[in-house]
């Protein structure tokens, strides 16, 4: 972004002519203009465009958002766009990007996250693992109520909403029931449909009292199902939105934990229980935690019948902190900050033979893998999952085996 400053000469609106340099991290390219570092929304490193400089206000600070208008020399790895809401949206950042491109720059973007610790040089980063979709994979979808009742996204940079009829990334279902919601919710502000694509059961929130929406809505729960399992997810529960990804990413950890039918293996930050309830019929016993209430009691009716699976509510930090035993193996699945420092060494004080660490974001995994290898880890291989094709967004799963225990 640049600077709060009057001098500057580039102005709202002026078209400048720009080589980009690289892709930062928040998935835009970035170039020099006047000797400032700025975001580029739309690009491709190597690319020469003309980019639109838009200043705006937000938070009380002058920002500027700058954008492709224009491309003069293309990178080889540029495609069609199909989506007419691309831009304004801003949703899709990656787009604009071949999908096997994209496959590459994720798989790079981890690389250089970890790259950037000297406690994790030379760890291997295997191929990303391809979407079964690039396109109509989401079963969640999070709208934004405007002008008299119309859904649709806030652009994350410039911060403008623009109505959406259909989302290219949502499954089918949910931009039926899209159509169905479009100009009727003017009694709330914002909306969540969920769907379960294996199930066919779905989830609005809020309850709509408009009588002429041709859709039942409020549901406190759905149900959708993964590997044969059937899992019941509240309005408030964290679920994967690639069904289809979720399905593989879960096998990927079993695989990794080396289950042999005796082991017991901690799943921290366990949500509605989904590695719980896919693990357990493999290990010997799986103790789970979380610590969102309605999590623990989706959790509940997931594990109804599984005996030997336990859960415990509360902060991943406090209760592993209460072990007395080690685990054979941890699971760690924290949300986009990552783990509290004390959760990193809980698990290094009981220094579980395994740790298989879930992560979608780079840079904290980075963070929390560099904690686990000064506490007596190996790094074995890190496998970037592609969760969010279109999007700079990435899952990575590492798989790390204890060395040497603290003081060992």
């Amino acid at each position: 972004m640049l600077p709060e400053t009057e001098q500057k000469t580039v102005t709202t609106d002026e078209r400048v002519r720009l080589t980009l340099e690289g892709m930062g991290p928040d998935g835009s390219t970035y170039a020099t203009l006047e000797g400032e570092r700025v975001s580029v929304f739309g690009g491709i490193p190597g690319e020469v465009v003309v980019a639109a400089v838009h200043r705006f206000k937000h938070r009380k600070r002058w920002q500027a958002a700058v954008s492709v208008v224009e491309v003069i020399e293309p990178s080889p790895h540029r495609v069609p766009t199909p989506c007419p809401y691309y831009g304004p949206c801003s949703g899709c950042d990656w787009q604009h990007i071949a999908y096997s491109h994209q496959l590459l720059l994720k798989r790079e973007q981890v690389a250089q996250a970890l790259a950037a610790r000297p406690e994790l040089a030379g760890v291997a980063v295997a191929e990303t693992l391809p979407s079964p979709q690039e396109f109509g994979y989401r079963n969640h979808g999070r709208f934004t109520v405007k002008q008299s009742g119309q859904l649709g996204y806030v652009n994350r940079v410039t911060r403008r909403w623009v109505r959406v009829d259909e989302c290219m990334l949502m499954h089918p279902w949910i931009n039926e029931a899209l159509t169905k919601l479009q100009g009727c919710c003017s009694e709330t502000t914002q909306l969540s449909i969920r769907y379960g694509i294996n199930t066919g059961e779905w989830l609005v929130q809020p309850r709509l009292a408009n009588k002429d929406i041709p859709l039942l809505t409020g549901q406190t729960h759905y149900r959708e199902q993964l590997l044969d399992k059937l899992f019941r997810i509240a309005s408030p529960s964290f679920f994967q939105v690639n069904t289809a990804q979720a399905e593989q990413l879960a096998s990927l950890v079993l695989e990794r934990i080396a289950a042999d039918g005796s082991q017991t293996v901690v799943d921290a930050y366990a949500g509605v229980g989904t590695f719980s309830a896919l693990v357990a019929p493999h290990v010997g016993r799986v103790i789970a935690i979380e610590e969102s209430t309605a999590a623990v009691k989706d959790a509940a009716v997931n594990t109804l019948g599984i005996e030997n699976v336990e859960f415990l509510l509360g902060k991943t930090e406090d209760v592993l902190g209460t072990f007395a035993k080690a685990p054979d193996a941890v699971i760690l699945d924290p949300p986009r900050t990552g783990c509290h420092p004390a959760a990193i060494e809980a698990a290094v004080r009981l220094a579980p033979a395994r740790v298989v660490y879930v992560s979608c974001d780079p840079e904290t995994a980075a963070r929390d893998l560099t904690l686990l290898v000064r506490g007596g880890y190996n790094v074995e291989w890190v496998e970037p999952v592609d969760m969010f094709p279109q999007t700079h967004h990435v899952e990575c799963l590492s798989t790390l085996r204890l060395v040497r225990a603290v003081g060992g």
